[in-house]
Parts: structure tokens; sequence; C-alpha cells
């Protein structure tokens, strides 16, 4: 018999979480290459504009969609909770100001000027994902409910063009237990504000409601629709703006 794809051992190149930390770091380390290629002290050969044009497209694409797929991703899981959501903030100014070069190096006309500003873009990006990968990455494996593994799935999803599932019912009584908890907080993190996801289970949900206060205190809302005795069903969501201003 096969053995079983969740059978690992902690802390190896078989643990699902340091595949996931792995992928992160080549997927880092694959972007800061891109750049370089325009930016080194031997940049791309060919013609100026057809360079700046290349240069613009890695920038406005690859790179865009990474730092897209990283915010709706691992950054979302990030923001609820009380240990990561300034760290989160910070790293959301950093991709604004990232953005804001990005803007300014496919606005310029000039072959001559983007590399300097494609070298202005590669430095800030440079500290960003040190941060993500030193910072955020542990962060992340040690957060309660969060499921590194399962997050750098969904950001492999986004980045081929697909889209995240987000039910507006999670069913857990259909989910294998060990993959019940991650699921949901899954769900949550892809909650905007004032939005909400109905759980279906067959027991009160006490121990995910203690992750839930654990994780995202103040930062969640938990209202019992059914409550037994064969059937609960519980609406979590994130409280509105105004609510959560408070």
């Amino acid at each position: 018999m096969a053995p079983s794809a969740d059978i690992h051992i902690e802390a190896t190149e078989t643990d699902p979480v340091v595949r996931a930390r792995t992928a992160i770091s080549r997927g880092h380390r694959e972007l800061l290459a891109g750049l370089a290629a325009f930016t080194g002290p031997e940049p791309a050969a060919g013609h100026g504009e057809s360079v700046h044009a290349d240069l613009t497209g890695f920038c406005t694409g690859e790179l865009r969609s990474h730092l897209s797929a990283a915010d709706a991703t691992l950054y979302a899981a990030a923001s609820g909770a009380a240990g990561t959501r300034l760290l989160v903030r910070a790293l959301r100014t950093g991709r604004a100001a990232l953005d804001t070069r990005i803007d300014a190096l496919a606005a310029t006309g000039d072959a001559a000027a983007a590399v300097p500003l494609a070298r202005a873009v590669e430095a800030v990006l440079a500290v960003h994902l040190e941060v993500e990968e030193a910072v955020l990455v542990p962060a992340l494996a040690a957060l309660p409910g969060a499921d590194l593994p399962a997050l750098v799935e969904d950001m492999g999803t986004l980045l081929a063009g697909g889209r995240l599932e987000t039910p507006a019912v999670i069913d857990v009584r259909e989910i294998p237990h060990g993959r019940r908890h991650p699921r949901i907080f899954a769900r949550f993190d892809r909650l905007g504000a004032g939005e909400s996801f109905t759980l279906v289970n067959n027991h009160d949900p006490k121990p995910l409601r203690r992750e839930f206060e654990a994780a995202h205190p103040g930062a969640h809302t938990w209202d019992y629709v059914e409550s037994g005795p064969e059937i609960w069903q519980v609406r979590i969501g994130r409280p509105g703006r105004a609510a959560a201003a408070r």
C-alpha cells in the first residue's frame, strides 16, 4: 500500500509547511531575478524600446500578480489576527509604495529613465519580500486556524488565473475532520467588511469558536441560526466598517 500523502516528518522536506515555505522563497527569488535581468550590470539585450516594453510588462504583469495574490491569501489570513494585524498593515503600505513606483515606470516614455525607476522598484521589493519571508510566513505557520500549505496553494490558483471559492454555506459534515477548521478559516479570510458565511455542523462548534476568539478577537461575528439538537448553523462574519472602527 502506498504511504498516505498526509504522513510526513515535521520540519523536514516532507513537511507540507516546509514545502510551502520553500515555494514562497522560490517565488521570491524568481521575481528578484526577473527584475535583475533589467537592472543588473549587464541588462537584458535588445533595443531600448523593446527592453522598456518587456520591463514594464514584467512589473505590471508578473510582479503585480504576485503582490495581488499574496494580499488575497497570506495577508488576508493574517489581517484579522491581533498578533499580525499591524504587520499586514505595514506590508500593504509597502505594496502601495511598490504600486506607486510601478506606475511611474509604466508612465515614462523614456527607455533610458526606465532602468533607474526599475532599480527603485527592486530596492523596495527586496525589503518587502524579506519581510514576507522572514516575518509574515513564520507567523502564519504558527497562527491558530491558518493553513500555510493551503494558502500557498490558493496563491498558485490565483497566479494561474483561477478564482478562489467563496461559498455562502460550508457544511463541514462533508469535510474530513482534520481539514474542517483550516477550510473555515480560509473562507473567513476572504470576507470583506460586513460579509458572512454560514457554517453547518452536527454539533455545537465550541472549539472552533475558541479558535476564532484567539485568532481574531473583536474582529469576527458569531451568530447562531440553528442550535441543534441534530443540526447547528452559525453565521460567521466580519464586522461592518463602522462597527470595526469603534
